[in-house]
């Protein structure tokens, strides 16, 4: 019975998502699979540096490489740093506009291995700095084909305890709209558009302006993007606190926004079911007491050793409500005044209940071995009724977001009572597109308006079974 749901959840409610494989997520520790709604949580293991090497490799015209630190611990052509540089080395050599940014505190001892012919830039030090922290690798940003375009991005720095050890995960998009959003923060550090750095007009942490390249619709679902300090992003992780409304879950490395800590403690208190991990880093701070005072038993703290941190910087709402909005913020952005006011970061919250479960199974897989225990939260997208026959298939709503009219499509596999209906986020009705209609196997298109924008959700109700699918007017 549990497979079933689990494979009909599926079905409506990551179709537009996963179907196309435009957005991916990647973690390096384990993960607990049994929790999923259909699509398991990929766990790396050990081969995070050959997944990215296979990420480099794919670069046709340029790659844009913006990252914290690199890191060579030989020359050993199986060194990680000496096969991460093998593959960039390569991608130059074969014609690809190859540019490099980094954090000039750093050792970045993997940088003598590139190739003499390429340019890098180190972020500029002094007192009116912080550090260049971002994780991320623009490829094929500028292509004719807007298919080659892709993003990785995270919290990963590029060294073999991060690797294999640390605690992180990965995200990439395939996006052109996005890659470009990138770029123009990118050119923004580089000053200049070309393969070599003009220092005498690029831009680091609180010198850089907001570029207005926020808002992302990617197969149907939203995708939301800032840079900081520029960007304000505190504003936007607590805008994101703010929305839960069923359960929430955080890991985060660096925690020292008591602001942040008491709007999740007061969201608990309110009854989102909220569960967090930080890292031993962060008890020197106020947040520590805030969580261990306020969270209980639902706050764990991961404990340092010589070799392994829990290095994550990610939030979760609502994974297992898909009638309200969930998604994942996650990114190099530490919940931190120096990330918000100071650093060059990155963050991305992905609006989907798919995406938002993946990374749920990654932190139930963390808690857990923590000595966390997780209760099963009961929102609107767990009342789904099971079934032992599925008589639905490929639903696909279009165009999603919509600006008012919209279609769905469906498959029906046998004859069968049919009631589709949509329904505003407090759970009004205010569109019937079928009642009590019997319908045969095959194929079919409806047609609807709404006018108003927002977030809605469309009931099916077909035979014993409901199912939700989520549909947004903009």
């Amino acid at each position: 019975m549990k497979k079933t749901y689990a494979l009909l959840l599926f079905i409506f409610t990551s179709s537009n998502l996963f179907a196309g494989n435009k957005i991916k997520c990647y973690f390096n520790r384990p993960v607990d699979n049994s929790v999923s709604t259909g699509v398991n949580a990929q766990y790396l293991n050990n081969c995070s540096a050959d997944t990215l090497v296979a990420f480099l490799s794919r670069a046709k015209y340029s790659l844009d490489i913006c990252v914290y630190n690199f890191v060579s611990y030989s020359s050993a052509s199986t060194d990680n740093g000496v096969k991460i540089a093998n593959a960039v080395n390569a991608a130059y050599l074969r014609g690809v506009k190859v540019r490099w940014i980094y954090e000039a505190s750093n050792s970045n001892s993997g940088l003598p291995l590139l190739n003499t012919g390429i340019h890098t830039l180190g972020s500029p030090q002094g007192s009116n700095y912080t550090i260049m922290h971002n994780k991320f690798v623009i490829v094929d940003a500028n292509s004719t084909n807007q298919n080659d375009a892709y993003v990785w991005t995270g919290c990963m720095n590029w060294d073999d305890e991060q690797f294999n050890s640390d605690y992180n995960n990965i995200v990439i998009v395939q996006d052109s709209a996005l890659a470009h959003a990138y770029l123009g923060e990118y050119n923004m550090m580089w000053g200049d558009t070309g393969v070599v750095p003009n220092t005498t007009v690029s831009k680091f942490g609180q010198y850089k302006t907001n570029l207005g390249r926020h808002s992302f619709t990617i197969e149907g679902n939203q995708v939301e993007l800032y840079f900081s300090p520029s960007d304000n992003t505190d504003s936007h992780i607590q805008s994101s606190i703010s929305s839960a409304n069923t359960d929430m879950y955080f890991g985060v490395y660096t925690f020292t926004m008591n602001t942040d800590a008491s709007l999740i403690v007061s969201k608990y208190n309110s009854g989102v079911y909220v569960a967090g991990i930080d890292d031993s880093y962060s008890n020197s701070y106020s947040p520590y007491t805030t969580f261990t005072s306020g969270l209980g038993s639902h706050f764990k703290v991961f404990t340092e050793t010589s070799s392994t941190i829990y290095h994550n910087k990610f939030l979760i709402v609502d994974p297992s409500d898909v009638c309200s909005d969930p998604l994942v913020l996650t990114g190099s952005h530490n919940w931190t005044s120096s990330a918000n006011t100071h650093n060059d970061e990155n963050t991305l919250i992905i609006h989907n209940d798919t995406f938002a479960n993946l990374y749920y199974q990654y932190f139930k897989a963390s808690f857990t071995t923590l000595g966390g225990v997780l209760t099963p939260i009961n929102g609107c997208g767990h009342a789904i009724v099971p079934v032992n026959n599925d008589f639905l298939n490929n639903v696909n709503i279009y165009p999603n977001p919509s600006t008012g009219e919209y279609s769905i499509q469906f498959q029906l596999t046998d004859a069968i009572i049919a009631n589709i209906e949509v329904f505003n986020v407090i759970g009004k009705k205010v569109e019937t597109l079928l009642t009590n209609t019997e319908l045969l196997y095959g194929n079919y298109t409806l047609q609807g308006r709404i006018a108003i924008q927002g977030i809605y959700f469309v009931k099916f109700s077909i035979g014993n079974s409901v199912y939700f699918k989520k549909l947004v007017i903009s």
